[in-house]
């Protein structure tokens, strides 16, 4: 359920958070795991970049998650997003 109240959390923060900081992984440590830049990890972590289907697919092999875990993260976002966006538009 998209919270209407506050714009859902970043899947980008819910990766620090959930996994890196419990498993004290470095945003280094994840980025070498799973074969993608150092800046790929930390833009996304800080909420500059969406999360990808690739990337969600090599952080779910990674974490032992799913790849949908990762997308479903990212759509709430995008769907708060457009429903803000044409909110201000109507």
């Amino acid at each position: 359920m998209i919270p209407k109240n506050r714009r859902p959390t970043h899947p980008g923060v819910i990766l620090l958070e959930h996994f890196l900081v419990p498993k004290n992984m470095t945003q280094v440590e994840l980025a070498h795991k799973i074969g993608v830049s150092i800046q790929r990890i930390n833009t996304l972590i800080n909420g500059k970049r969406d999360m990808t289907a690739e990337t969600a697919v090599l952080l779910s092999r990674a974490l032992k998650t799913t790849p949908e875990f990762w997308m479903n993260l990212q759509m709430q976002v995008d769907i708060y997003d457009a429903m803000a966006k044409l909110k201000k538009a109507a």
